[in-house]
């Protein structure tokens, strides 16, 4: 494979880490585009840190190859690569005014103080804090910190930047604002991100693209809706989002359908669409929570199959068993008659929403043909 794409930035080859028996990175390949902005998700101890800190230059691979920018960079020192990092904790020199600290990088390049005065200040209006620049950072909120980390990060003019967990030392409020000016920013100044976190939430409203990690493995890279409705594996279902899963078996394969019968639901699942399995076939199904309708089941009244799917599919009868309000929505825990539970999530669209259903109501769960999504083990 060659190091050298217009498109790619980053190119990632068979890459492992190892420290003697731990294998913290397990034979990752990987390309990242030029000017988007990239996550790397998975929850904590997955690897996904060390492979940022292998991009970085702080750690070298065991195996394989980086590339970045049609160079490969597997032994060159962090100093030497067109990357700059913007590490979890901001590392702001708390005695420096603002403007010392962007414009710090630039004296030890020995930069010419007028280059250095336009660059630092169009750093510090990228990030919205120009007026700013003679504050110290100790009189600055957590947000504003961490701008002037990106600034400081910016004003190098790297290829790459990279971020680690750039948002977790923010209070929840501010870390959702957070959220859209990194994203605004990315756009603006079109350099390349690549983000580490374990916050799917702010993966998916971030990034372009997304690559999930676990166990040092990659498990599945795309964009954010693509991840969340069409999952590779289990574990990319269940990390992203929540999911009910349910065991089954194939029974039906054609090019316009397929059925899976799963006594775990007590019922059979319709698709849409084939799936290419095999008849007999031992298998998982996932739907999503919001893909699941609540009807009232009433004495007497016909079974309420989904328009779209054969009679008896895509139905099954359960009783609430616990109710969460959540404000924009409301999360309801269905008990099927085998006691499983089933999770179905209703936007609240108005103030009364909640009302319509209560603990103990006999209810029916219905989904369509297009919602359900089959998972590798």
């Amino acid at each position: 494979m060659s190091g050298s794409d217009d498109d790619v930035i980053i190119r990632i080859e068979d890459v492992t880490k190892r420290w003697g028996k731990v294998v913290g990175v397990d034979r990752v390949s990987l390309e990242i585009r030029r000017g988007e902005f990239f996550a790397l998700l998975g929850p904590s101890g997955c690897g996904k840190t060390t492979l940022l800190r292998m991009i970085a230059g702080f750690e070298m691979p065991t195996e394989g190859k980086i590339w970045i920018d049609g160079q490969d960079v597997s032994a060159v020192p962090p100093n030497k690569r067109p990357v700059n990092m913007v590490f979890q904790s901001y590392a702001v020199f708390p005695h420096l005014t603002v403007y010392d600290n962007v414009a710090y990088g630039l004296q030890f390049d020995n930069v010419a103080k007028a280059d250095q005065y336009q660059r630092v200040m169009k750093a510090l209006a990228d990030v919205k804090l120009d007026h700013l620049a003679e504050r110290k950072p100790d009189q600055m909120s957590g947000g504003q910190r961490q701008r002037v980390a990106l600034a400081r990060a910016l004003v190098k003019r790297p290829k790459v930047l990279l971020l680690d967990e750039p948002l977790s030392a923010l209070d929840a409020k501010l870390r959702e604002a957070m959220r859209f000016e990194l994203a605004e920013l990315q756009d603006k100044v079109g350099i390349t991100f690549v983000m580490v976190t374990h916050d799917q939430d702010e993966a998916l409203a971030m990034a372009s693209r997304c690559a999930v990690m676990e166990r040092g493995r990659l498990m599945q890279t795309a964009t954010p809706a693509n991840l969340y409705e069409f999952p590779a594996n289990r574990f990319v279902a269940d990390f992203i989002g929540s999911v009910n899963m349910f065991e089954g078996q194939l029974i039906a394969d054609e090019p316009d359908h397929a059925i899976v019968e799963s006594p775990e639901l007590g019922g059979k699942i319709y698709f849409d669409h084939g799936v290419s399995g095999a008849s007999g076939e031992k298998l998982w199904v996932g739907v999503r929570p919001e893909k699941i309708e609540l009807v009232k089941k009433l004495e007497g009244a016909p079974v309420p199959t989904p328009e779209d799917s054969p009679e008896g599919c895509n139905v099954v009868a359960g009783v609430i068993h616990q109710i969460s309000y959540l404000g924009s929505e409301s999360v309801y825990e269905v008990k099927l008659a085998n006691d499983r539970i089933v999770r179905v999530s209703r936007p609240n669209l108005s103030r009364w929403d909640q009302e319509d259903f209560t603990w103990d109501d006999p209810v029916w769960l219905r989904w369509h043909g297009d919602s359900p999504v089959l998972l590798q083990v």
